[in-house]
């Protein structure tokens, strides 16, 4: 059987098509800006380190302390909340979350990865201990 000689790929490649000349009375269409990989996600974590406002929305969470105290409640009547201790409970929360997320990237980081686990959360909250880091 003889051989065929090959080609180099060069030849099969697809060209670049040629720019499309607009008519002189059309605006340029504005592309939307396209930032590296990375660099949005780095700004979103300077961006929330320099801010002190919650970030979980208050509704939603009112409704989850609610539901769950209920749970616990076995008077007839529902539960009545202030609106300041349930303030109290998010900023409780965020903070053990934000600890939290600490810790288990810490752990990721000594496991010489950037990006964290289930298994780094599960660690972080074995070291803190019963108590989860609270005196």
């Amino acid at each position: 059987m003889a051989r065929t000689k090959v080609s180099s790929g060069s030849s099969s490649r697809r060209k670049p098509a040629t720019p499309q000349r607009s008519k002189p009375g059309d605006p340029m269409p504005l592309t939307k800006r396209r930032f590296r990989p990375g660099t949005v996600a780095l700004r979103e974590i300077k961006k929330y380190q320099r801010s002190t406002d919650l970030l979980i929305r208050k509704l939603p969470f009112a409704r989850v302390v609610r539901e769950v105290a209920q749970d616990f409640y076995t008077g007839n009547e529902p539960l009545r909340w202030q609106a300041m201790a349930i303030l109290a409970l998010q900023e409780a929360a965020e903070a053990f979350l934000v600890h939290l997320f600490e810790d288990a990237n810490l752990c990721a980081i000594h496991a010489k990865r950037v990006t964290i686990m289930v298994k780094d959360i599960q660690l972080a909250r074995r070291i803190r201990g019963p108590h989860g880091g609270l005196a």
